[in-house]
């Protein structure tokens, strides 16, 4: 009987199934970061229970340390708190952790790709919506709430309804000058922030698979945003190339038997999709959000819907508008949506021999240690620095207002993060969510704007 990869992977990992009950499903690792896994810890240990593998387990500094340069001073007495107890706990039951300094500390969806700890075919969860990041390599990954991590401390298992699935076709070439971010945006705006809700997505088309795998993990990223448990790409020979030689990936023989695996699994022709959507994107243009949830977005030739009034209140914008040309104070360019080299890069070749606006606040922050070593090593971080723009320390950062780095109430900021909800970067911020690149040029100009409507807007 033919099946897609989401049932592959399913069945490969059900440990248990009975009519009428959630299978329990095997879980190969989990990552940790110092927010969500407290609670968990708390939870076996007021049981006496152990963990069963600590070696199926990775912990990682990233949402509450500071980016500036003295990061090792923290002020905030509640992060400082958090970071202090997740050492205390991986040290206690034997669960390495990237912490400061150790040339692989950063944002847990950045740090486990680029390990090799996600691979094709993997069930993997976190403490963390946006878990499904790593289903750009073909591996089944979801965020899961802290009893349910305790679960997983304990018995390797969850307890898990089959999840019904979602095939999401992007037709036609992604046009020059946009990218994954305004696929998923764009995808996410058409079907709105519960349209992919109890599914699990399978991307396809011949523009998912010419992309790269750091922008396979930025469209897998935001599945979330439409309401999906989970997001993935079938494995493909970009996918193998990528984990080769990583620290944590299968070497010699056993990446040859690695690959004889990973190679099986794809959708097979004639399965079945309990949902298909299909877009064009050969005439996208670059994305950019207007109000207070993901849905919320146009295409930077567009004009702002009528809507809520409450989310254009908000961000004091008026329905029949164009977002280019509104006027910004913050940039921010990083997080597990777009914190990666490539889009370092994308950023550093906008920004090079140019200078930010003057009343523009831009904050460029890589998501990992290797990002921020690989960017020092091409010279990107000078670039930056030289353009009047920060170049800052590795974290979550300005993605969400859980550390120092804030938007001030009342301010605008063009973000690569994946979330506009009201205050989230920051009490009274507004936020508009964007690519790299339109994040880049707006920072230039000192008002939203892309490659192609810079000349317009000025």
């Amino acid at each position: 009987m033919s099946q897609n990869i989401v049932e592959k992977i399913w069945h490969q990992h059900r440990v248990h199934h009975q009519d009428g009950f959630p299978d329990v499903l095997g879980i190969d690792f989990a990552l940790l970061h110092e927010v969500t896994s407290a609670q968990a810890f708390d939870m076996i240990e007021q049981r006496n229970l152990s963990i069963h593998d600590p070696t199926k387990f990775l912990a990682t500094i990233d949402h509450s340390i500071p980016t500036r340069i003295n990061r090792h001073e923290i002020h905030d007495k509640t992060a400082k708190a958090q970071i202090e107890l997740l050492r205390k706990n991986c040290a206690k039951h034997g669960i390495p952790i990237c912490d400061l300094d150790s040339n692989h500390q950063g944002i847990v969806h950045v740090v486990g790709p680029e390990l090799g700890i996600t691979q094709p075919g993997m069930t993997l969860v976190c403490g963390d919506s946006h878990t499904a990041t790593h289903g750009a390599f073909g591996a089944l990954a979801f965020g899961i709430g802290t009893s349910t991590l305790a679960h997983v401390f304990a018995t390797g298992a969850v307890l898990m309804n089959q999840p019904r699935v979602m095939r999401v076709n992007f037709k036609g070439e992604l046009p020059e000058g946009t990218y994954a971010k305004d696929m998923i945006m764009h995808l996410i705006a058409e079907i709105g922030i519960g349209g992919a809700t109890g599914h699990v997505i399978e991307y396809t088309g011949a523009a998912v698979h010419a992309l790269s795998m750091e922008q396979r993990m930025t469209l897998c990223n935001m599945s979330i945003e439409c309401g999906a448990i989970a997001g993935l790409v079938a494995p493909d020979q970009t996918t193998f190339n990528y984990i080769k030689n990583r620290l944590y990936a299968p070497d010699g023989e056993q990446f040859s038997q690695a690959l004889v695996h990973w190679q099986s699994l794809c959708s097979d022709d004639g399965c079945h999709y309990d949902q298909v959507i299909e877009l064009n994107i050969s005439k996208l243009k670059p994305m950019i959000s207007w109000g207070t949830n993901p849905q919320q977005a146009i295409q930077s030739h567009q004009v702002i819907p009528d809507g809520s009034s409450a989310a254009l209140d908000y961000v004091k914008l008026n329905a029949n508008q164009k977002l280019i040309g509104t006027a910004i104070q913050w940039a921010f360019v990083g997080s597990c949506t777009n914190g990666r080299i490539e889009d370092l890069r994308i950023v550093a070749e906008i920004l090079r021999n140019k200078k930010i606006a003057t009343d523009v606040t831009m904050y460029v922050v890589p998501g990992s240690e290797q990002v921020m070593i690989q960017a020092q090593k091409e010279g990107l971080d000078e670039v930056v620095t030289a353009a009047g723009a920060e170049f800052r320390m590795p974290g979550c950062s300005m993605c969400l207002g859980m550390n120092d780095d804030k938007v001030p109430a009342g301010e605008r900021c063009i973000s690569t993060t994946n979330r506009n909800f009201i205050g989230r970067q920051g009490t009274g911020s507004i936020t508009h969510l964007a690519s790299p690149a339109t994040v880049a040029y707006s920072a230039l100009a000192g008002f939203i704007c892309t490659q192609f409507m810079t000349e317009e807007a000025s």
